[in-house]
């Protein structure tokens, strides 16, 4: 793997790479461009083709081919590797046995997308199906952009027309496509019957799954004990816990827009999409996971949950705000009204739509109002926010945004701020977060809490390094170099006074070994040294505050 990855970065070139997805204008020996991590109007984001790597001056992302890649993609760093060895024209070396995975997925593929023609097919020759879509308020225009279909009410059809075309039951079943039965010789049946078809794509727009809305409730449905919505199967292209439907299409916008509108289900998407808002996602039916929101935290910092107006709405808005902002991520509530979900905003007026994501209120500040409206009495109000909206606001990782929330509180409820700081210090962050999240009753901290910390000092060296590099790139004329040799002495004087502290620590060891064993001569030569040190500290801490 790591052979594949030297070939690829000798291959490509990342002003290329990186020009691909932003206007480059020469900058002496790199480019500039804005950054497409953060709106600027000013270009910050230099690209240096002699170290193949890109660094921005003004949010400070910063890595290699690979990186922008994930980065911009929204992939991890298989998908990038993939990516960019295709356009690179290197074939991945695999072990023999990931070289007969790959290519059981490449006949994976294959099927999943004969499947989706098939579909596709269906859904044009069956009226009430396309009806049924009509009537929700979906356009004809998005079912082609969606490939939405229609899996007939039959047992075996699909099967069959798959079969015909080459494709063996094995393949079949590992696609998430058909079921084996158990009993001898009976063929295996279709997954999806009867119900409107969903494709679900990775990041790269391939279709790896299904998801199946239920039509009416026939007879497959109450014979099987099937759920309204039906995903395939996991797979070895699917895992249903980490896959967003939509996010193929709205990735660029997230990072353009800055934030992500969440959804439950297909037709709200769709129908979100369909009335400019191209930055939603959705969970397909499933409870949005942590595998989810990291994906989209790579996006955007920021996420609009528009869960349905019900309470199994506002239950799933509820999980799904304690596990984003445990991410540190910025979440907001759309208040829906109760009965309505966005699809039905949606039909009523796109710019109904618009307005309650406008109106979007802070989860924190949301919730407060939920119990504030669900409970009058003032000491089980007290309980209620003491269990539901104190373990928020511990999350939070700005202290500035726990003291805003802790004023707004008391303002709101007359509670004073000095008992709500108090029953704060007291709150656990041990929050359930359900089944299936492999983090039931596991304490929740900010991201990167448990990570080991660099030392100052190495954060300076790490830094004053890359401004050397970029100043021996960058035109002499151009404001950013005028920048960076000013930082630099700044950093150079830093690392100067933590390389003297480091000293003066270790002096003041000595000396105390030297007083302990009554070494007179090497106390007086250690204490000398230990006064020309502070002198040069004092020196420098004189030069800073100047």
């Amino acid at each position: 793997m790591g052979g594949d990855v030297e070939t690829i970065k000798e291959r490509l070139d990342i002003a290329e790479v990186v020009g691909n997805y932003v206007k480059l204008e020469k900058a002496g020996q790199s480019f500039k461009a804005r950054c497409p991590f953060h709106n600027e109007k000013t270009p910050s984001f230099f690209v240096s083709p002699s170290r193949q790597s890109y660094y921005c001056f003004g949010c400070g992302a910063k890595g290699d081919i690979f990186t922008f890649v994930e980065e911009f993609e929204g992939l991890d760093f298989r998908e990038a590797l993939k990516m960019l060895a295709e356009r690179a024209g290197v074939e991945l070396k695999y072990r023999p046995e990931a070289s007969r995975e790959r290519d059981e997925k490449e006949r994976m593929y294959r099927a999943l997308e004969d499947a989706v023609l098939f579909f596709e097919n269906q859904l044009k020759k069956n009226e009430p199906a396309r009806k049924y879509l009509l009537s929700r308020g979906l356009n004809a225009e998005s079912f082609k952009n969606w490939r939405i279909g229609y899996a007939l009410p039959e047992w075996r059809t699909l099967y069959h027309h798959l079969s015909a075309l080459g494709y063996s039951k094995e393949v079949l079943i590992k696609a998430g496509l058909i079921k084996p039965v158990t009993e001898a010789n009976k063929e295996p049946y279709d997954v999806f019957r009867d119900r409107l078809i969903f494709p679900i794509a990775d990041s790269s727009g391939e279709v790896i799954a299904f998801s199946g809305r239920a039509l009416k409730k026939s007879g497959f449905q109450e014979e099987a004990g099937l759920p309204k919505y039906l995903n395939s199967p996991d797979t070895i292209l699917f895992t249903k816990s980490e896959i967003l439907y939509g996010l193929d299409k709205a990735k660029e916008k997230i990072r353009k827009k800055n934030y992500a509108v969440l959804v439950e289900g297909q037709i709200d998407l769709v129908l979100s999409h369909q009335a400019g808002v191209d930055n939603t996602v959705a969970s397909s039916g499933t409870a949005f996971t942590r595998a989810h929101l990291e994906r989209l935290k790579k996006l955007s910092p920021r996420i609009i949950l528009a869960f349905d107006g019900d309470k199994a709405g506002q239950m799933a808005a509820e999980k799904a705000t304690v596990l984003a902002l445990s991410l540190g991520l910025e979440v907001k509530i759309a208040k829906l009204p109760i009965g309505k979900d966005p699809a039905d905003m949606v039909k009523s007026s796109s710019e109904a739509w618009k307005e309650i994501l406008r109106q979007a209120l802070p989860a924190v500040e949301h919730f407060l109002d939920r119990a504030l409206e669900e409970e009058k009495d003032r000491r089980k109000l007290g309980k209620l926010i003491e269990k539901k909206v104190l373990p928020m606001i511990a999350l939070l990782q700005s202290s500035i945004e726990r003291s805003h929330f802790v004023s707004l509180m008391t303002s709101r409820t007359g509670i004073k701020e000095e008992v709500i700081w108090d029953d704060l210090r007291k709150t656990s962050t041990n929050l359930s977060l359900g089944k299936g999240e492999g983090l039931e009753h596991a304490q929740v901290r900010p991201e990167g809490m448990e990570k080991p910390e660099r030392s100052h000092k190495e954060l300076i060296e790490e830094r004053l390094w890359e401004v050397k590099l970029w100043i021996k790139e960058l035109p002499e004329a151009s404001p950013e170099k005028k920048e960076l040799k000013k930082e630099k002495k700044e950093l150079e004087d830093n690392l100067s006074q933590e390389l003297l502290h480091e000293e003066l620590a270790g002096l003041k060891v000595a000396l105390s070994g030297a007083e302990t064993s009554k070494d007179e001569k090497r106390a007086r030569k250690l204490t000398k040294r230990i006064q020309e040190v502070l002198k040069n500290i004092s020196i420098l801490e004189q030069k800073k505050a100047l």
